[in-house]
């Protein structure tokens, strides 16, 4: 058994449950009420939190902004959905600039990772009707605004397929972009698909939100050189 062969079995064992509260959390915030305290609970990656989308809900103008200072409209966005907030805020962001800002409706497109794609969608669905409703778009988000799509994810969340890798090695081909096998590579595998297959058509202006993660390729490094 190689060393990649071995670390992906154990990030197969040690895959978290990223959606939802794992009862540790209720129980820390019950203990440190128990104690007289006030908790300020966060969950991971602020995504579930009443405030959680706000930020990404801001980086849809931040981007608008700056696609018209170089005279570029995007017409299609394409994230990785994780734990929501990222994907979640800009669906509500987006919706903001379409009702209350004259701007035209674009197609917020989240790829799965956690390989649990209708929890994904329920968590996405939840965090941007909450953040909607925060900054005040005025209406109630459609449900064909929440767009998640599976197939790119493989088994677990946190072990790359063939797809991650293939996603990796052509982007840092062609591109000189650094992707990484947990997030990143699963998002663009389905972009470089929805591309070719022609589900994203030809001519559009597409966004790939790159979000980071490269030190995550440390963990990985018996499978990647």
């Amino acid at each position: 058994m190689d060393d990649r062969t071995r670390g992906r079995e154990r990030l197969d064992e040690l895959a978290p449950d990223l959606l939802g509260f794992k009862e540790s959390w209720r129980q820390a915030i019950a203990d440190v009420e128990e104690a007289g305290g006030t908790p300020c609970p966060i969950p991971a990656g602020a995504s579930d939190h009443p405030l959680g989308g706000l930020g990404f809900a801001n980086c849809a103008h931040g981007v608008t902004a700056q696609g018209a200072e170089l005279g570029v409209s995007f017409d299609t966005i394409v994230v990785c959905s994780v734990i929501g907030s990222t994907h979640a805020g800009m669906i509500a962001g987006f919706a903001d600039l379409e009702q209350n800002f004259g701007g035209r409706q674009r197609r917020v497109i989240g790829i799965d990772a956690p390989a649990k794609v209708d929890e994904t969608r329920d968590q996405v669905a939840r965090i941007a009707r909450r953040t909607a409703s925060l900054i005040g778009v005025g209406r109630e988000l459609r449900d064909d605004e929440i767009t998640v799509l599976e197939g790119w994810a493989g088994d677990r969340y946190g072990v790359p397929v063939e797809s991650t890798d293939e996603a990796m090695r052509l982007t840092g081909r062609l591109e000189g972009v650094i992707l990484d096998p947990v997030h990143e590579a699963k998002s663009m595998a389905g972009l470089i698909d929805l591309v070719s297959s022609g589900e994203i058509p030809t001519g559009l202006n597409v966004l790939y939100a790159h979000l980071g993660g490269q030190p995550a390729i440390n963990a990985y490094s018996g499978g990647y050189h």
